[in-house]
This record gives structure tokens, C-alpha cells and sequence, in this order.
């Protein structure tokens, strides 16, 4: 049994060490891919070298999918040698009585073996008495003997024979637990090992028809359309030059064409002089003013003049708004390393505009609270024709030849990649079975993405967590936690929504809601009605053509960039003191004149996340003065002279480990300047696929699928005082 533990530890770490092949490969053809997306655009072979970035980004996503398989299977892998562990104990203490058994007939086969020699040596000796001619007297004390050696004698052969069926019954019944638990044990590797076999199977199928389309489109990419699509993008015009014949001058004619006209400058109405001119306006009114009008007549004047009206934002009722951006949100660098895509929206992007141009029959006020109101409810909006999304057609098909038509040819560009059923962290699933509401669905391979399938988008939860502990009295912990939702978009979606007159109402329920004490959806994007009476969920919607505004200006600024993060709520979460902390803390101090004693208690607690996680990357740096000369730490810590501080460094923390993940830091200071005064120390962690709040979000309506539900918390400022 302890050699299929082994097993099991060599089979996940066989299985964790082709996780990290795939994914360095995984890396290396993403890398490879944007490497094309640089190469020249100039010339008749541009368009192929989209065709290769896009092959290579699925070949990246096909073994990124394999990736997160192969994740989860370790993941399986480490379950299974838990129920394993539990199982070999539960079996220990089950067969104790067969240890007995065997203990008993041993120490009976010892006990048999002397009594049988006892008896058959009184015997000889009463026989050479016999011989001899010894009295009758000395042969009847010899025969006393013999006759209580062969009692005793007798009694072990049967004490022996009971002893030994006990033993052959308990060995049997044992042996075939331990025959159950290694066929049990045989068949469950094969099991593993199947669906590993399977995962990878998989992927080779994928990559096959990632490697098949590849090659029909450039098989369909002939010589003759590459050079029509250089022609028409490149072109000066189809008309050919018309024939012109010589004229012989009319006088009258000439004078008056070569009378100077009159110039009047290109004017824009309504421009603004003070000193607090937007940027942005003053980049359109400091335009080229080398544009005229010119005609004989004032008639003429009035047809030709161009009309650009800008006008300023009015203040509602007087007072000026300040609204947050979504650009503001965006500047957040923990957020932006949550893009569960991968690439981030580099620098800043465009803001939802209180001053841009508004959707038809909507009102020319900012985009914030009591200045637009809010779009009716989903199930009133216009929807997409059923089976059909307007617009994903473009996209099902990377690259064709363009047709020999008048118009130009394009290029649809490229919808999510995220699109596996795997997970990225340790217990978030976003496949559809986790998620059972309309709208999500496991999505199709990563491959193709015909015309009936659903958008893609992913979403993020992050929150942090502060605390302040004060000594070893939980009554006087200080709890405060906090969390970000935020959305990212494919940029392929852009297109779909700008070419669509009324793109489908993204639409989301927030589910476990009546652990938050506050919600702050962001304005500008989110609406919600207030009048929704269950507690727990809370039902959202998106404004669509504000949604589409941002997205729109954002691929403006960061044309490059694949998706964009778009910062959708913040909420605070409803603490219960000490009880919602994921790990404990009490200090104590010792300080005297030349020494300083310190001690970090700490305790793993489970109950504050949902589900359970690691705690990863665990620190811990207490502040010593007094002059510290020397340390001695349990387990070993690092001493920083120049900051006066000392630093442990931890391992994951959970509840798996000795002492169900409770433990201590330890340290003793010498000092030349004490003694000592108590500080206080920091600590910092973070766990990846778990929440402290638990809440999560289901998509509710047609026309989107959640292809990413990624989960993290990590610590603010996590203090302990003595």
C-alpha cells in the first residue's frame, strides 16, 4: 500500500511536469504569433501573414486548453491520494486483531516448541531409569513428571490449533482487503490515466484541424486575389483618363474664369476662448486653417460652406457633475493583472465621454446618475433574430479570398480565445455545468466559431482583505474586505456590436449578495432595479451603447491590444470580526534590557473562504529595535540591518498540513541598545480561485456565454499588534 502512494505522488508529479512543457510551449507560439502580427503589411503578402498569427494563436490556445486539463487531473490526482491516505489508515486500525492474531501464534509455536521438548526428555530419562533399574520409588517420581509434561504438552497443541485458526481466518479476511485496495487502487490510476490519454487526444485533434485550416486558406488564398486586394486597397481609381482634344482659345470666356475669386475661411460655429477649452477641442480648433470656400456668389457661399458645430457640456441644474470614468477604474494595476484573457489594456484608454454623441431618441445629458436614465428592462429590448447573431458570421472564418467586386475586402478580426471548459485556478469551473442559466455555455473548440454561437466574454473577482489583530483577544479584531467585478471583452466583439443597430442586452444575476453590505455598480454602464425583493441575487444590465462607446474608444487608443478589462461594480463584504479571516494571528513580546523575544502564533481558517484555498506566498515582517546584534529563529528567518526588520517567508498554507495548518514564529534578538520596544508586524498572502465573499455571477439571457469565471483575493494591510 505505501508503494502505491508513491505511485500516485510520481503520477502527479509526472502529469505537473508535462503541465509545465505545454505551457512554456503554449507560451513560446503566443510569443511566435505576435512575432508575425510585426512583420511587414506592406505588399502583396501581408494578408498571409495574418492567416499565420491567427493558426499560431490557436496552436497557443489548443495546448493553453491542454493546459488546464491536465490542471484539473492533478487536481484529481491529489484528491485521490487523500481518499487514498484515509483509506490505508482507516484499513490499519481495521486489521489490527489480524497483528494480534500473528503476534499469538508465534509466541504459541515458541511455547509448544519448548513444552514438546520437555516432555520428550522426561520420557527418555523415565526410559533410562527403567533400563537401569532404578527404584520403583525414584521411577514413580520420574513418572509424575512425565505425566505433567504431557498434560502441558497436550494443552499447547490445542491452545496451537485454536490459535491457528484464529490466525488463518484473520489472514485471509486481510489479505483480500489488501487484494481490494490494490485492485481499487490499479483500477483508479488506469482511470486517471485515461483521461489523461484522452486530454491529450483531444488536443491532437485540435491541433489537427487548427493545422487543416491552415492549409485550405492558403490553398484558397490564390495569387491572382492577393494581387486584386493590393490593387483595390492601394488603387487610385478604375476610370481610365478621358481623351482630351485642343481648343482654341474664347477671349471673353478666359477673362472671366481669370477674374480672383472670393476666399472666405472655413468657419466653426460655436468655438469657445476661454482658458478651460477641453484638450480634445483644442486639438479640433487648432486644425489646418488653410480650408476655404470659395463662389462668385453669396448663393453659391451658403452651399458650400461647411457647418461644425461643438458645443461645451451644459452643467446639470447649475452644478457641475464629477463622475468617475471607466478610464480611472482601468488605471487600477490589480485589476489589469486579472485579465483572465492574458494581454492587457496597455496605457490609458478613452472614458465614456459625458460629451459624446448619443444613441437615437436619447438624451444629450452625461452619462451618470439622474442625468440618463436607464434603458428598460431586458425582456422589453429588441432581440437578434433566433440562431443568428448580426454580425458573427464575419467571424467564422479567419480568412477568405475577397470577392472581385467594387468594395474593398476586410478582414474580421479575431473573437476570444478563452473558450476551454477548463479551469484556470483550483476550484473555479466555468464550464456550463457549474453554471446553469441561459446564456452560458462550456463553448466550442477554440478552434472555429461558427455563425450560431454565442459572444464570449469572462469575468473577475477580486477582493482584499484588512485586518488588525490585537494580541491574542479576538473580540478586538478589526476586519474590513472589499471586491472589484470586472468584465473583459474579446475586441472582436467591437465590430459585432458596432454593426449591429441593437446588439442583444448583456444581462448578469450576482448571486450570494446578502453577504455584502454595500454594492457600487459603476454608473455610467450598470443599471439594476431597486425594487428586486430576493436579498441574496441581484439582477444587472448593461448599457449597451455605452458599452459599445468605450470598447469603440478604447480599441482607438490601443489598437493592438486583444481584449479590453472593463471595471463593472465594487462591494464591500459583511465581516463577522476574527471569524472572517483566512489566517489568525496573535503576537506576544518579550522585551528585556539585552534581549527580545518574539513569538507569531497563526491558524489556518477554511470557514472564511469559499471554497476553501491555499494561502500562497505567505510573508511575515516584524520590526525589531534596539540594536540587534544576532537572531535566532524558528523556522529560520531573514534579518534586513538597514530596515531593522525580520522576515519569514512561508510556504502555502492549508488545512492538509501538520496541525491542520496552525503554527508558530519563533525568534530571539540579542541586543546592544535595549531593550526592545513591540511593533507592529505585517503580513501578506494571496489565494487564487477562492473569495472571501463567495459571491459569483450567472449570465442571464441569450446572445453571451461566460468562457472565464476567475477568482482571487489577497491581503491590503494585514497587521497584529501585541
Amino acid at each position: 500500500m505505501k508503494h502505491g502512494q508513491i505511485s500516485s505522488k510520481e503520477l502527479a508529479d509526472f502529469i505537473r511536469e508535462r503541465v509545465t512543457i505545454e505551457e512554456t510551449y503554449s507560451r513560446s507560439m503566443t510569443k511566435l504569433a505576435k512575432t508575425a502580427s510585426n512583420f511587414s503589411q506592406l505588399g502583396t503578402f501581408a494578408p498571409l501573414w495574418d492567416v499565420f498569427r491567427l493558426s499560431t494563436e490557436k496552436l497557443a490556445s489548443c495546448h493553453m486548453d491542454l493546459v488546464r486539463k491536465l490542471q484539473e487531473l492533478i487536481r484529481e490526482v491529489q484528491k485521490y491520494m487523500d481518499e487514498q491516505a484515509k483509506a490505508h489508515k482507516k484499513t490499519k486500525e481495521e486489521v489490527s486483531s489480524t497483528l494480534e492474531a500473528v503476534q499469538n501464534i508465534q509466541s504459541m509455536s515458541q511455547v509448544l516448541q519448548k513444552s514438546k521438548e520437555s516432555y520428550n526428555n522426561k520420557s527418555l530419562e523415565l526410559e533410562r531409569m527403567r533400563k537401569d533399574g532404578a527404584t520403583q520409588r525414584d521411577l514413580d517420581k520420574v513418572g509424575v513428571k512425565v505425566k505433567k509434561a504431557t498434560e502441558t504438552y497436550k494443552s499447547y497443541v490445542e491452545k496451537y490449533s485454536s490459535s491457528k485458526t484464529e490466525f488463518e481466518q484473520k489472514m485471509s479476511e486481510t489479505a483480500q482487503k489488501f487484494q481490494d485496495i490494490e485492485e481499487s487502487h490499479v483500477l483508479h490510476m488506469k482511470e486517471i490515466i485515461q483521461s489523461y490519454a484522452y486530454s491529450i487526444e483531444e488536443t491532437h485533434k485540435q491541433i489537427g484541424e487548427v493545422h487543416k485550416e491552415f492549409v485550405n486558406d492558403m490553398e484558397n488564398t490564390s495569387v491572382e486575389s492577393l494581387i486584386q486586394k493590393l490593387a483595390e486597397s492601394k488603387g487610385t481609381g478604375k476610370e481610365r483618363p478621358g481623351p482630351i482634344e485642343f481648343e482654341e482659345c474664347n477671349v471673353s470666356i478666359a477673362s472671366e474664369v481669370a477674374k480672383p475669386r472670393k476666399r472666405k475661411p472655413f468657419t466653426i460655429p460655436g468655438r469657445r476662448k476661454d482658458k478651460d477649452t477641453d484638450s480634445t477641442e483644442n486639438d479640433i480648433l487648432q486644425a489646418d486653417n488653410s480650408f476655404y470656400s470659395s463662389s462668385d456668389s453669396e448663393e453659391e457661399d451658403d452651399r458650400r460652406k461647411f457647418h461644425v458645430e461643438i458645443k461645451p457640456v451644459q452643467p446639470n441644474n447649475g452644478t457641475h457633475q464629477h463622475k468617475a470614468t471607466i478610464d480611472d477604474k482601468l488605471a487600477n494595476n490589480d485589476l489589469l493583472s486579472l485579465d483572465p484573457f492574458g494581454p492587457s489594456v496597455s496605457g490609458s484608454t478613452s472614458s465614456v465621454s459625458s460629451s459624446a454623441v448619443p444613441p437615437p431618441n436619447r438624451p444629450t445629458t452625461p452619462l451618470g446618475t439622474g442625468a440618463l436614465a436607464p434603458p428598460p428592462r431586458p425582456s422589453s429590448r429588441p432581440k437578434l433574430p433566433a440562431g443568428k447573431l448580426t454580425g458573427i458570421s464575419e467571424v467564422g472564418r479567419p480568412f477568405s479570398p475577397p470577392k472581385v467586386t467594387g468594395s474593398s475586402p476586410t478582414l474580421a478580426a479575431p473573437l476570444a480565445r478563452a473558450e476551454s471548459s477548463s479551469s484556470l485556478s483550483s476550484s473555479t469551473s466555468i464550464s456550463a455545468s457549474n453554471t446553469p442559466t441561459v446564456g452560458t455555455s462550456r463553448g466550442p473548440s477554440p478552434v472555429t466559431l461558427a455563425s450560431q454561437d454565442s459572444l464570449p466574454i469572462a469575468v473577475a473577482f477580486t477582493e482584499t482583505v484588512n485586518a488588525y489583530f490585537k494580541g491574542a483577544d479576538p473580540s478586538k479584531c478589526i476586519v474590513k474586505i472589499t471586491g472589484d467585478m470586472t468584465l473583459s471583452f474579446p475586441s472582436g466583439i467591437i465590430k459585432i456590436f458596432t454593426s449591429s443597430p441593437s446588439p442583444a442586452v448583456l444581462s448578469f444575476r450576482l448571486r450570494n449578495t446578502s453577504k455584502l453590505e454595500q454594492i457600487l455598480p459603476n454608473q455610467q454602464l450598470l443599471h439594476s432595479d431597486s425594487s428586486q425583493s430576493d436579498t441574496n441575487t441581484r439582477d444587472f444590465w448593461l448599457n449597451m451603447s455605452a458599452l459599445t462607446m468605450f470598447l469603440r474608444k478604447s480599441s482607438e487608443q490601443n489598437p493592438t491590444s486583444s481584449y479590453y478589462n472593463v471595471d463593472i461594480l465594487k462591494y464591500q463584504v459583511c465581516s463577522n470580526g476574527i471569524h472572517s479571516t483566512p489566517l489568525n494571528l496573535a503576537v506576544y513580546w518579550k522585551c528585556e534590557p539585552s534581549t527580545t523575544d518574539v513569538r507569531v502564533d497563526y491558524r489556518y481558517n477554511p470557514e472564511a473562504m469559499q471554497p476553501p484555498g491555499p494561502l500562497s506566498s505567505v510573508q511575515v515582517l516584524v520590526p525589531v529595535s534596539g540594536g540587534v546584534t544576532s537572531m535566532q529563529s524558528l523556522p529560520s528567518a531573514i534579518w534586513n540591518a538597514e530596515q531593522s526588520k525580520s522576515l519569514w517567508k512561508l510556504n502555502n498554507i492549508t488545512e492538509k498540513l501538520e496541525n491542520e495548518g496552525s503554527g508558530s514564529l519563533r525568534a530571539k534578538f540579542e541586543l546592544s541598545d535595549g531593550p526592545s520596544i513591540p511593533a507592529t508586524l505585517a503580513v501578506q498572502f494571496f489565494t487564487e480561485g477562492s473569495t472571501l465573499s463567495g459571491v459569483d455571477m450567472d449570465l442571464v439571457g441569450s446572445g453571451y456565454r461566460l468562457s472565464l469565471n476567475k477568482k482571487r483575493f489577497a491581503t491590503g494591510r494585514y497587521m497584529a499588534d501585541c
